[in-house]
C-alpha cells in the first residue's frame, strides 16, 4: 500500500474535510490563500490530497514563500489528517509529497509542514515552532467556560471582572476603519518585549482580506483609550488567538484576563466551539516559556500539536541553507 498525491482545489478540500469530520484550520482554506496572495513574496501554490488504498487520508494547501533568493512551500497546520497517523504513514506521505513537488516545480528547495514525527524532517531554518498549545472549550455558555479553567484562571478572571477598569468589546468594525490607535499599543509592546512589530499595513490587510466572518478584533479601553487588543481568526467552529498586545501600565491590572474572557464568551455565543491560544513553551520550544503563566491558566490541560519541520526537496541546496544558518548562529553565539 502506498500514498498517492493528487492535485485538487479548495472546494474539494472543504468537502473532503467535512467527510472526514474535521474543521479545516483557517490556514488551509481558500480565504487564507487569497489573503496570502496579497503579501509580497508569497503566492498560493496549490492544494493536494493524499490517498492510500483509494481513500483520502490527508489534505493540505501550500503557500509559496520566495525569500533570500530561494523558494519553499509552507502548509501551516497541514497536512490535515483524517486521524493521527503512525510514523510510517506520515513518512510515506512526506516522501510522496516531496517527490510530487519536485516533479512539478524545480524551484522549491524544501517544504515546511507540521509533522508529528521527526523521521525524514529537519528542525526549521527559521521561526519558532511549538508542539504544545492551550485550547479553550467555548461550549456551554459563560459560566461553563469559566468553570473549565484552572483555579488561578477562574480567580484572575473573577477579579478582573470585579476590579479591572477596562471596558472590553468587539471592535472589528472600528479597527477595520482606522487601525492607528490599535497599532500604537503594538509598538509599545514591541519596544518593551524586544521584538520588531510588523508594519501597520500587515494587520490592516489581514483584517480586510479575511473579512469579519474570519477575523475579529477585540479591544480593551480605559477612559476611552485603547490599552489592549487581540486579533482572532475564525473558521467554522474553531478560532485562533493570532495577535495580542497590551500597554505596559495595564499588564498587571488583569486587563488581558478580562479581554480574553470577553472574547471567549462572545465567540461561544456565535457558535465557535474552541479557541487555540497558539503555543506554550517546554523543552522543545523553551524560548516561549514566558507565555505559559498567562495561557495555561485558561484550561486544565495543554494539548499536543504537530510542530513545524522542514522536509528537503532539493537536498544539496537545503544542506547549503543549513550550513549558512550554522554560520549565522555561530556569529551570534547561539
Amino acid at each position: 500500500m502506498s500514498t498517492i498525491i493528487e492535485e485538487t482545489d479548495s472546494a474539494t478540500m472543504e468537502r473532503e474535510a467535512a467527510r472526514m469530520g474535521v474543521t479545516l484550520p483557517i490556514e488551509q482554506t481558500r480565504v487564507w490563500a487569497d489573503y496570502q496572495a496579497g503579501i509580497d513574496g508569497r503566492a498560493p501554490w496549490g492544494c493536494v490530497l493524499a490517498r492510500r488504498d483509494g481513500r483520502v487520508v490527508a489534505l493540505l494547501s501550500l503557500i509559496d514563500y520566495h525569500t533570500h533568493g530561494y523558494h519553499y512551500l509552507r502548509s501551516t497546520h497541514g497536512p490535515v489528517w483524517a486521524s493521527k497517523p503512525g510514523e510510517d504513514e506520515e513518512r510515506e506521505l512526506l516522501e510522496a509529497l516531496a517527490a510530487y513537488v519536485h516533479a512539478k516545480d524545480h524551484d522549491v528547495v524544501f517544504l515546511r509542514l507540521d509533522t508529528w514525527y521527526e523521521t525524514g524532517t529537519f528542525p526549521v531554518l527559521s521561526t519558532v515552532p511549538y508542539n504544545e498549545t492551550v485550547v479553550v472549550d467555548l461550549t456551554g455558555g459563560d459560566e461553563e467556560i469559566l468553570a473549565r479553567m484552572r483555579k488561578r484562571g477562574r480567580r484572575d478572571v473573577r477579579k478582573a471582572l470585579r476590579e479591572s477598569p477596562a471596558v472590553c468589546a468587539d471592535e472589528t468594525d472600528a479597527a477595520a476603519e482606522d487601525f492607528s490607535a490599535y497599532y500604537d499599543v503594538m509598538v509599545e509592546t514591541a519596544e518593551r518585549d524586544g521584538f520588531e512589530p510588523a508594519p501597520q499595513s500587515d494587520y490592516e490587510d489581514m483584517i480586510r482580506d479575511l473579512g469579519p466572518d474570519h477575523c475579529r478584533v477585540f479591544a480593551a479601553r480605559v477612559e476611552g483609550e485603547v490599552v489592549a487588543w487581540a486579533i482572532l481568526t475564525v473558521n467554522g467552529d474553531e478560532a485562533v488567538y493570532y495577535y495580542a498586545c497590551v500597554r505596559t501600565e495595564f499588564r498587571r491590572a488583569l486587563v488581558p484576563d478580562k479581554l480574553l474572557y470577553t472574547f471567549c464568551c462572545a465567540l461561544g455565543e456565535r457558535g465557535v466551539g474552541r479557541i487555540d491560544l497558539m503555543g506554550v513553551g517546554n523543552d522543545f520550544s523553551p524560548s516561549i516559556r514566558s507565555l505559559n503563566t498567562f495561557k495555561t491558566k485558561f484550561a486544565e490541560e495543554t494539548t499536543p500539536v504537530a510542530p513545524s519541520r522542514d522536509v528537503p526537496v532539493r537536498r544539496t541546496m537545503y544542506q547549503a541553507l543549513q550550513a549558512a544558518k550554522r554560520m549565522r548562529d555561530g556569529i551570534r553565539g547561539e
